[in-house]
């Protein structure tokens, strides 16, 4: 049986490679993106894509096989393109364009959803990359409805389909709403209706009833979870279970696999890491998780004090998450 695609977002400052690897690891992805590779005057080397995409390393993979896409922010055509080019031929899974980005700083920059005002040049982008990169490698999009409004949404999402985009996720908000709600899935039909790649919708997805009212709204079979993943990590594999007819999981045994998990993440971490460091990447983690696990909430209130990673582990431990002696970071 084919059900529809859950793709995960690319989420600066939180989806690395090690998010990446655990959120993953539950196989109900049917790709996963980067965060983004800043692109201005240079062509950059590989080294700065591997970096940022360990996975392409490993045929373009999460560990668990998802294929991970690698995502570009610029608003040069030309450097664009040739750094896709020279992206190409470490073969990513895909190669995705931001122009969803609402940061302030990439914004003064002229990258991401600050670009929205300008459907042309948007066009002149995908094309110029969609030239750029050989044809067995997809070339994708992600964008908001606007800057201020949703007024040039149409415009903007026609005119990355005629730059021969494969398939365009749109976040339905503008970068004027941050990630505020609601979302506006009623922009996603219309849009839907105007376009015919295919549309992947986004935007304030946290629950299994979430997912159903996005797809209802919109029309869109295919559902880009992003921070509603990390919350709950299980959200995927929960959706296409309901998708299937199967039972809900049982929360006491959910929040038992949660906890392998996190002490996967934590030893991941660590190698990355100087002890001084990881334990804020945990209680990021934790701090979103709180969200859909009271027992995330206990651990986070219990954590948050805690500066180094020596002072983590026997909390962890104590709480029943099986992690090994902190080890800083080569």
């Amino acid at each position: 049986m084919t059900f529809p695609r859950l793709i995960l977002a690319p989420m600066e400052g939180l989806a690395d490679d090690i998010l990446r690897d655990i959120l993953t690891s539950t196989q109900a992805y049917a790709w996963c993106v980067t965060e983004f590779v800043r692109v201005t005057g240079t062509v950059l080397p590989h080294s700065c894509y591997t970096r940022l995409s360990p996975e392409l390393k490993q045929g373009s993979r999460t560990p668990a096989g998802t294929p991970t896409r690698v995502q570009l922010l610029g608003s040069d055509p030309d450097m664009m393109a040739r750094n896709a080019a020279h992206l190409a031929k470490l073969e990513p899974a895909g190669i995705d364009l931001n122009f969803g980005c609402p940061a302030p700083l990439v914004n003064r920059h002229r990258g991401g959803a600050a670009l929205l005002g300008e459907p042309e040049l948007l066009h002149s982008i995908m094309s110029a990359v969609r030239g750029a990169v050989p044809l067995h490698i997809p070339v994708t999009a992600k964008m908001r409805l606007g800057i201020d409004d949703a007024a040039m949404a149409l415009d903007c999402a026609l005119a990355l389909e005629a730059g021969g985009a494969e398939s365009l996720v749109v976040h339905a908000r503008t970068k004027q709403d941050g990630y505020k709600p609601p979302a506006r899935w009623e922009w996603l039909a219309r849009i839907r209706a105007r376009v015919a790649l295919p549309l992947i919708a986004n935007g304030e997805v946290w629950t299994g009833q979430d997912y159903l009212d996005i797809r209802a709204v919109s029309g869109c079979d295919d559902v880009m979870l992003g921070r509603g993943a990390v919350a709950d990590p299980l959200l995927a594999r929960r959706i296409h279970a309901a998708l299937a007819g199967q039972p809900a999981g049982d929360p006491a045994q959910e929040w038992g696999e949660l906890c392998e998990l996190i002490a996967r993440f934590w030893l991941l971490v660590n190698r990355k890491l100087p002890p001084q460091h990881s334990p804020g990447r945990l209680k990021q983690w934790l701090g979103l998780m709180r969200r859909a696990y009271p027992p995330a909430e206990a651990l986070y209130a219990e954590l948050r004090p805690l500066r180094h990673a020596d002072a983590m582990g026997p909390v962890l431990r104590r709480r029943g998450i099986a992690v090994g002696e902190t080890r800083a970071a080569a």
